[in-house]
């Protein structure tokens, strides 16, 4: 999906578990199915997980902090989320660390039936509700990433237009920006998961059963959170979604903003050699096309 990306087998990670966690060594090594983009991952036994970044230049600090985020946001969650247990060092042919989580059942919601679940739309929302109760005690946001103020997207909405011409209605959507990126707000930031994409949702018996990927919690616009509304649910799952959020005109609009600045940039990047992040992206803008 990228270039340079590390390349991670099966036999790589056997002899990382074998020569660095040897209690683990007799448990056998799957490699995980996943429409996910920056980490390779393979269950060893039944109930752990390896991910393994394929992006060169990881460090383990960065691994420290995903593992501080993941037991706050495992504290406060209604629903399980993954478990840090471990930190593998460089090894072998693979030069930078990886981590281990405790491995979470369900079918992920790419695969489930749910698009149109008012029940299942209710569940998400109570799950973001509970980050939003978790005190921030003072935390700002100051990533880089999404999550501060829509006009950072600028130049990557445009660049991402540009190159998804013959792909979309690429002059719709610039408009739809224009309107959008400027949404007021008065709210301060919460806690968000920020990747509300249907691959990081899990289902049971059609309800919420977790959710993974938990490396980007952390405080910021808490509209980052509504992206479900177009990149999974349907108008009527979508409406059950605000409803229970309670979001107003702005912080929906600006939800509406996320979703669209995350989508645009991988609707072309990952046409390819990921389509089905393409293809949720097509599905997104599309979504917030009909909504405008």
């Amino acid at each position: 999906m990228h270039a340079g990306q590390l390349d991670v087998t099966v036999e790589l990670v056997e002899g990382l578990v074998r020569s660095q966690f040897p209690e683990w060594s007799g448990l056998a090594v799957r490699p995980v199915p996943s429409h996910g983009t920056v980490n390779a991952l393979f269950r060893i036994g039944n109930e752990l997980v390896a991910r393994f970044p394929i992006l060169p230049g990881g460090v383990r600090a960065e691994l420290e902090d995903e593992a501080d985020a993941a037991r706050r946001l495992r504290s406060i969650s209604p629903y399980p989320t993954p478990e840090p247990i471990a930190i593998g060092a460089p090894g072998l042919d693979y030069p930078q660390p990886w981590s281990i989580y405790s491995w979470i059942d369900g079918t992920i919601a790419y695969d489930a039936d749910v698009a149109g679940s008012t029940a299942f739309a209710e569940d998400l929302a109570r799950f973001v509700l509970a980050l939003r109760a978790e005190p921030t005690e003072g935390r700002v946001f100051t990533g880089a990433w999404r999550g501060g103020v829509l006009t950072s997207q600028d130049e990557s909405v445009a660049d991402g237009l540009e190159r998804s011409r013959g792909m979309i209605d690429v002059d719709g959507l610039a408009r739809l920006w224009a309107d959008l990126r400027t949404t007021e707000r008065t709210e301060p930031d919460a806690w968000t998961h920020r990747d509300l994409m249907p691959g990081n949702l899990l289902v049971k018996d059609g309800r919420l059963a977790g959710v993974i990927d938990v490396g980007t919690f952390t405080v910021s616009d808490p509209a980052m959170d509504l992206q479900p509304a177009w990149n999974l649910l349907d108008p009527t799952a979508r409406e059950a979604f605000r409803k229970t959020l309670g979001s107003d005109d702005a912080e929906w609009r600006r939800g509406m903003g996320w979703s669209f600045a995350q989508a645009i940039g991988c609707l072309w990047y990952y046409v390819e050699t990921n389509p089905v992040m393409s293809r949720t992206a097509h599905h997104t803008l599309t979504a917030l096309l009909k909504a405008a």
